[in-house]
């Protein structure tokens, strides 16, 4: 059986997930700008090795996250789904998951382009 409170932490959750996700993608970049200094300035090739490792690592987080977003999206989704099934439609909590839900979808929207 759903709550409102089951609403509101999944909600909490997709917010954190999409944190999680732009943070992810900015150290991407961040990493592969150091990578490409390194690169230019002649590093010392374990330096380099070292380095790309990292990149490599950070580029793995953000598929993962993105699994994990997917998965927070569908849960509350249904969550909301079965709220508003029982009755419940209206409050802070349901325009919050809304409004999450709204920019999810529009991240993966604007990321298949």
């Amino acid at each position: 059986m759903a709550t409102v409170r089951n609403l509101k932490i999944k909600t909490s959750t997709c917010k954190r997930i999409v944190k999680e996700l732009h943070s992810y993608e900015k150290e991407v970049e961040r990493e592969a700008a150091k990578t490409a200094d390194m690169k230019a300035k002649a590093a010392d090739p374990y330096d380099l090795k070292q380095q790309e490792n990292v990149l490599a690592e950070s580029r793995m987080m953000v598929p993962d996250c993105r699994k994990r977003l997917e998965a927070a999206l569908s849960d509350i989704k249904g969550t909301l789904a079965e709220l508003e099934e029982s009755g419940q439609k209206e409050g802070l909590e349901f325009d919050d998951a809304r409004s999450i839900i709204a920019e999810v979808e529009k991240l993966f929207q604007s990321s298949e382009l």
